[in-house]
């Protein structure tokens, strides 16, 4: 009888966690439905490969590391077309690949519309073409930040060119032009739009001048803007609906940041690393933060509760506040997400290495552990069905069973010209793969 109880009660708490995660037919945003990159009822295959378990296969022109999103029958993808000659991204590591002077090349930015039956082109859509007037890093694109939808208009951000509004079908709506800014080490931008209700948010932290901004997501009318004071950062914002009130939660290097609606600031903390570029998210009723440079001592992951006002950083013996329920000070990646499944959060940090904290005390359920040839890692994990996959840049998808104990199940490789830094989609039973070349739709 105990032992029917405790099974009753597992299941009982798998069905609440994920009740609001299921595998839906759309995936609006980066990370999907609540930002979480959970996807239960997916039923996705535990192993593929370039020909094993692939519905179909696009090839994609150009570069761009934004995310497909999906509404209904439809993927949009965004990239930016070189003339010329793109200079080859190497996979691992990003040191050495700061480039000061821009392409002097026409490049055309794009957004693309696939069907997602058979990942054929449906239209495409060019909403500027000229020669760069700022650099990247190499391992960077023109086209990293995800596009975001509400089923009946699609928003779509280049860093250095603007904001675009699209109906579903093709049709430009309106635009908004960005003028273009320097970036710390002439690295480029990565930060996506974030929407809530009636209003599209941007922000754009840079070497010139941090802003966050509210957009009319009808008319493209600019609402509001907040300068920041900040510099670089790449991190997307998260629009937190919680039971007191909704945020704009905006991390940065200097600090992470909560807005209301209209831009008033309810409160912020300090004591990230030197570079933030994760995406915040909630769970548990709790609001999970990530900054961890790879050079950083300091590496903090914090989970905080509704309701914070003031300053509430934490002091540098705390780990814990009225406001911050837990900080692990050590523990957050680079450039992925961490991921929060059931009662545990998951670290992928960027070197391949795996591990598991409680979600709710940041108390350790198990330590680093080593993925084999798990080099360089960009792209956020995923979960769905009990299961945990990380994509490293080298088109390799590593399975990990969720749960207290740490299980390799398998590992799944693409083709080697397959470099892979866009974080997936999970739609249904599709999952949808963006590698430097090409999209591809693994299905069983």
């Amino acid at each position: 009888m105990l032992h029917f109880f405790r099974f009753t009660l597992c299941l009982l708490t798998i069905v609440i966690t994920s009740s609001s995660f299921v595998s839906a037919d759309n995936w609006p945003q980066f990370r999907g439905p609540g930002a979480r990159g959970v996807a239960d009822g997916a039923n996705l295959p535990e192993t593929w490969s370039t020909s094993e378990n692939v519905a179909w296969k696009a090839e994609v022109p150009g570069r761009g590391w934004s995310s497909p999103v999906v509404w209904g029958d439809r993927i949009f993808l965004t990239t930016c077309i070189n003339t010329g000659e793109t200079e080859e991204a190497k996979k691992g590591l990003y040191f050495g690949g700061n480039r000061e002077d821009a392409p002097t090349t026409v490049h055309e930015w794009k957004v693309l519309c696939l069907a997602l039956d058979s990942g054929e082109l449906m239209w495409e859509h060019t909403v500027h073409k000229g020669v760069p007037e700022k650099s990247l890093h190499i391992k960077n694109s023109y086209a990293s930040e995800t596009p975001v939808t509400d089923g009946e208009h699609l928003y779509a951000s280049f860093g250095n060119v603007g904001l675009f509004c699209f109906d579903l079908s093709g049709e430009e709506v309106w635009a908004k032009r960005f003028p273009p800014v320097d970036t710390r080490y002439d690295w480029g931008t990565a930060a996506s739009p974030a929407m809530h209700e009636d209003r599209i948010y941007v922000i754009n932290d840079n070497d010139e001048q941090s802003v966050l901004l509210a957009f009319d997501k009808l008319t493209g009318k600019e609402v509001w803007r907040v300068e920041r004071d900040e510099k670089s950062n790449w991190a997307t914002p998260y629009i937190w609906e919680n039971d007191l009130r909704t945020e704009i939660i905006t991390p940065g290097t200097g600090k992470t940041r909560a807005y209301d609606l209209d831009g008033k600031l309810l409160y912020e903390f300090s004591g990230g690393s030197s570079i933030t570029i994760a995406t915040p998210y909630e769970a548990h009723d709790l609001l999970y933060v990530s900054s961890g440079y790879v050079l950083d001592k300091r590496k903090p992951v914090w989970a905080l509760k509704p309701g914070a006002s003031g300053d509430i950083t934490l002091d540098e013996e705390e780990t814990s506040n009225e406001a911050i329920v837990w900080a692990q000070k050590q523990a957050a990646p680079y450039n992925p997400t961490t991921l929060v499944y059931g009662d545990q959060l998951y670290v992928l940090l960027d070197r391949g290495f795996f591990a598991s904290y409680d979600a709710r005390t940041g108390e350790e359920i198990y330590e680093k552990q080593r993925l084999p040839k798990g080099r360089a890692f960009t792209a956020s994990p995923w979960a769905a069905d009990g299961k945990i996959y990380c994509l490293n840049e080298y088109g390799t998808t590593f399975v990990i069973k969720a749960g207290p104990e740490y299980e390799l199940l398998g590992t799944n490789d693409l083709a080697e010209d397959d470099m892979s830094m866009a974080t997936p989609a999970i739609v249904g039973h599709k999952l949808l793969l963006r590698t430097d070349n090409r999209l591809y739709c693994i299905q069983k």
